[in-house]
C-alpha cells in the first residue's frame, strides 16, 4: 500500500543511502534547521559545527556573538567611511570605491547568514552592532560639519 511517503517509481521501497566516490556508503548526521527564532547557546552560525556544542566549548558561543557584533559595526563603518582623498584620479578612486563596495556587500551577507541561523542572541547582537555602528559613523553626533557635502565614498545600501 502506497501512502505517498516513498519516492515515485520505487514500488514502496525507500531510497538507498548516498554513495561516495569509492562506492562505499556514507551517512550524514542530520541536524535540525530552525525556521523560527529560538533561544539557545548551541547553534550553527555561518559555518557548519561553528561555534559547536555549548557543553563542549562554552566560550565559543560568546566568541561567535562577538564576531557577528564586530561584523555588524564593520558594515556601518564601510557604509559611512571616507577613504578616497579629494583630488584622487578617477581610475584609482573608482577601484577603491569598487573594492569597498565588494567588501561591504560581502560582510553584510555574512551578517545576514548569521541571522539566518534564527538564533535570538545572534539577531540581537547583529541589530545592536548595526545600531552602535550607525551611532558612531552615520549619525550627526560625531560629525564635524553640518550638513556634509558627501557623507561617504559609497552610495547607501539598497535592499
Amino acid at each position: 500500500m502506497d501512502h505517498g511517503h516513498d519516492m515515485p517509481g520505487t514500488g514502496g521501497m525507500a531510497a538507498p543511502p548516498p554513495m561516495n566516490n569509492t562506492g562505499m556508503m556514507h551517512h550524514h548526521k542530520m541536524m535540525m534547521m530552525h525556521m523560527t527564532f529560538f533561544w539557545g547557546k548551541s547553534a550553527e552560525i555561518v559555518f557548519s559545527s561553528w561555534p559547536g556544542s555549548f557543553e563542549k566549548r562554552p566560550y565559543m558561543y560568546f566568541v561567535a556573538l562577538l564576531f557577528v557584533f564586530v561584523l555588524s559595526i564593520l558594515v556601518e563603518w564601510l557604509s559611512h567611511c571616507r577613504l578616497i582623498k579629494p583630488g584622487s584620479g578617477p581610475v584609482a578612486a573608482g577601484l577603491v570605491q569598487t573594492l569597498l563596495h565588494a567588501l561591504r556587500v560581502g560582510v553584510a551577507y555574512m551578517v545576514m547568514l548569521a541571522v539566518m541561523s534564527f538564533n535570538g542572541g545572534v539577531f540581537l547582537v547583529a541589530v545592536a552592532g548595526q545600531t552602535l555602528g550607525f551611532f558612531f559613523f552615520g549619525s550627526r553626533v560625531f560629525k564635524e560639519t553640518h550638513p556634509p557635502t558627501e557623507t561617504s565614498d559609497l552610495p547607501p545600501m539598497s535592499c
